[in-house]
């Protein structure tokens, strides 16, 4: 026969037993954990993404300055994001696209603008447990160039 338990001392038995303390402790933090991983992974990444297309964009209008002429310019730098863009592991050097031409509030100033496309990076297909960045990044750089 089993014994007979008062319905008062029901509350206070169920608030000492610990037996499932860890399953109810790991549902608790497990989803936040998991946020700051994911958040870690995609904004680094993307953040190591944004990186790359600003060194290159800074890198194109350095080697822009040799040139003798607006056409020239825009082919060095052109040519600097298209042989250097595979150097950088998160960037797809086909989705790069480069402008470069004098600055319109700025006679002697020649900026390189660089537009990526970042849709097609790993984290826009990992679970959104954090919100997403932009799929485009676009960086400029300005250099002052002749006129010494």
């Amino acid at each position: 026969m089993t014994p007979v338990v008062p319905v008062f001392t029901l509350p206070v038995r169920f608030a000492r037993c610990r037996r499932a303390a860890s399953a109810v402790e790991f549902a608790l933090v497990m989803p936040l954990f998991l946020a700051l991983v994911f958040g870690i992974v995609v904004f680094g990444s993307y953040l190591a993404a944004v990186h790359g297309v600003q060194q290159l964009a800074a890198e194109a209008a350095r080697s822009s300055v040799a040139g003798l002429s607006d056409g020239e310019r825009q082919t060095l730098a052109t040519q600097y994001v298209a042989a250097n863009a595979g150097a950088y592991p998160l960037i797809a050097p086909e989705h790069l696209a480069v402008s470069a031409a004098t600055s319109g509030s700025a006679e002697r100033v020649f900026v390189v603008t660089v537009d990526y496309d970042a849709s097609n990076m790993f984290i826009f297909a990992l679970p959104q447990f954090v919100p997403s960045p932009p799929q485009r990044i676009v960086r400029q750089a300005a250099i002052p160039f002749g006129g010494y």
